[in-house]
């Protein structure tokens, strides 16, 4: 049997986890002119947490993968 009950992804993230999420929630949101209070900006920040517990943790490629590079 494992030590380990859970996954990473099941683990709380830390302060710079968050920091990392954070800056690039804003910067997408600034870029894609998305107010931080819409429902759009919402699913827009789940999205970015979950690609961060899969382990997307740099940012440019954060950005990226959540849609913030267009063409």
């Amino acid at each position: 049997m494992s030590d380990k009950l859970f996954s990473t992804r099941d683990e709380p993230l830390a302060s710079q986890d968050l920091a990392v999420c954070r800056r690039v929630h804003e910067a997408l949101c600034s870029g894609l002119d998305l107010d931080r209070s819409s429902e759009q900006a919402d699913r827009l920040g789940a999205l970015i947490i979950e690609l961060y517990r899969q382990g997307v943790h740099d940012e440019t490629q954060l950005r990226v993968l959540a849609g913030g590079k267009r063409g």
